[in-house]
């Protein structure tokens, strides 16, 4: 499966554990509107995945030591999948990503290098569900995600 692009998120919630699917939510739909609407893209074109691939309890935040034992799967999909552009999607992707603490609004819009492909960071759909005003930035990322890809 040689996708153009990847899309990299967080971890399952609790709707993506039950179906055993990334982005099945209410953040997984803006996520396919993004890809669909915005992209002109179908969601089978793009490869989706995420940082951690295990719901942690609670639904907090994955601890470092729970990102460092995932980080070689995620790696692995990326080798395989050779994508030319990485999205990563929201500030934890973009951290776990780019080993960096910068703030996500510093990064976002301006693309970085993770191992020789270019990435992509911007806000995680879910937080554009609870930010609506702040889709613009995305689709300002978004655009120079379709430019990079012609």
């Amino acid at each position: 499966h040689r996708a153009k692009v990847m899309f990299v998120g967080e971890g399952p919630g609790r709707d993506e554990d039950l179906q055993g699917e990334p982005f099945v939510g209410r953040a997984g739909q803006l996520l396919t509107d993004i890809i669909t609407k915005g992209m002109g893209l179908k969601r089978s074109d793009v490869y989706i995945a995420n940082v951690v691939k295990c719901r942690p309890p609670e639904n907090r935040n994955p601890e470092p030591d729970e990102v460092e034992s995932c980080e070689p799967f995620l790696k692995k999909q990326i080798d395989l999948i050779r994508p030319k552009v990485i999205v990563a999607l929201g500030k934890f992707a973009v951290q776990s990503l780019l080993k960096s603490k910068v703030p996500i609004t510093r990064l976002r819009g301006v693309w970085q290098d993770y191992h020789g492909i270019k990435l992509m960071p911007t806000f995680h759909p879910a937080y554009l569900l609870r930010n609506p005003g702040d889709k613009k930035f995305v689709w300002e990322d978004i655009k120079k995600v379709i430019r990079e890809l012609k």
